[in-house]
Order: C-alpha cells, then structure tokens, then sequence
C-alpha cells in the first residue's frame, strides 16, 4: 500500500488526484483535507442539492466527483480517504470489505465504529462516515468522508437541507422518511481531545503502522499532471453543472 497525503487543501486538485491514481496501476490510500466545498455525485443535478446561493455568499466552493452517490459537505473538520487498487477476482467492488482498514484504525485510536448496511461508518447511534465507489474494468476507487469537527450547521446550510424534506447521512443526501440517520462528529469520542489537525496527524500515523509503511513523497511529474487534470476538468464550469 502507498499512502500518499496531499499537500493541498482543494477539493478539484485532490479529486484530479483521486482520478489520477486510479488510471495508474498501484495499490494506493489517498488522505485529504478540503477547505469548504461541497462535492457533487456524477450524476446528480447541481440545483435540486445546493444551495447555490448559501454557498457563493460563504465561500464554498461546488465540485462534481467522478463517482455516484449524493452530495457531500467538505471543510477542516473533515478528513477524506480514498482506496485506489486493481479489481479482484471473485470479489464484489461493492461489498465494502474497503471499510474494514479504516475501522481496525480508528479502533487502534480508541474509536469504536461499525459497518453500516450503504457501505458507511456509525459510532454511539449516529452517522460518521459516508462513502462512494467508482468501478472500471480493472480498477476500482472508494472514498468517503471522516467528520472529526464538521461544521454541521455549514452542512446543513450548503446541502439546502431547510429548504426540503431531507436529511444528511453521513454528509450524503437522503429521504428522511426512508433513512433517518443521525450525524455526528468523532471529536467528542475520543478519549481525550484533540484538534483536527492533531487527529488527523495521528491517524495518518496509525495508517502507517497498519501497513508497515511510510507516507510516500510525490513525485514533481505527478504534481503536474495532477494540477493539468484539475484545470481541464474538475476546475471546468461544463464538468461541474
């Protein structure tokens, strides 16, 4: 496994970088941090999940993914994670056997969450992490959302969650009446306290130990294919209607 951190805090960049690695052919943990965004499924429509207005009035940027699933809300408080590796025979993509990493570390920091029924995270009755899934036919990519110290009232706001009979799961969007599901953040479950950027220093360093590894350094090559990705993609007013 190669664990790579990224060095910027833009959700288009790191998303370019998700997709980047996925058209490589190593096995690869991904971890990141975006500054407020919220983050669009593939096919979702723009309008009908955010609060266009809310967001351009308070800075937030709105990105589409290349992957399915609903909107997500994205800040300092967050922390991202996305598997990237080839497709196995046998196995379903879709079992979500991806979470089993994550919940064996957050278990080595003194969390205890479990494997919900969507492929998502749960602690103390609520909801902590929300994923998504991106198949082709050798590789295939799984992210999801880490709330540590969300803003969930920006969550809320950004979704237009007060504006329509819906709740967030996970920071994924939901019909109430079908899911009603709880969000929470880790911070008040830790043992002691910590800051965001604390906590995450310190899982990446339980990532490192679960897999007997180092965090990788990028390579200037990757950075700049990376960057040219994210201005011809994610960056671009076609992609992210």
């Amino acid at each position: 496994m190669i664990i790579l951190v990224s060095p910027y805090d833009h959700s288009a960049w790191n998303l370019a970088a998700e997709e980047y690695l996925l058209q490589g052919g190593d096995e690869c943990l991904l971890l990141y941090v975006n500054r407020p965004s919220v983050v669009l499924g593939r096919n979702q429509d723009r309008a009908s999940e955010v609060d266009e207005a809310w967001c351009a009035a308070h800075g937030v940027a709105i990105v589409r993914r290349m992957s399915g699933g609903g909107a997500v809300y994205h800040d300092e408080g967050n922390l991202n994670y996305c598997f990237v590796g080839d497709r196995q025979t046998g196995r379903s993509a879709l079992d979500g056997s991806f979470l089993e990493p994550v919940i064996e570390i957050l278990a080595s920091l003194g969390l205890s969450v479990n494997k919900g029924p969507r492929k998502d995270l749960w602690i103390g009755g609520a909801k902590i992490s929300g994923t998504a899934t991106h198949v082709t036919k050798t590789r295939e990519l799984h992210h999801g959302t880490l709330l540590y110290d969300t803003d969930l009232e920006a969550l809320h706001r950004a979704l237009g969650l007060d504006r329509r009979p819906q709740a967030v799961v996970g920071g994924c969007r939901c019909k109430v009446a079908s899911v009603p599901s709880p969000v929470t953040n880790l911070r008040q479950y830790l043992p002691s306290d910590m800051a965001a950027k604390d906590f995450f220093n310190i899982f990446v360093q339980a990532c490192c130990r679960h897999w007997q590894t180092e965090v990788a350094v990028w390579e200037a090559p990757a950075l700049e294919a990376i960057g040219h990705l994210a201005r011809e993609r994610y960056l671009s007013e076609s992609w992210n209607q």
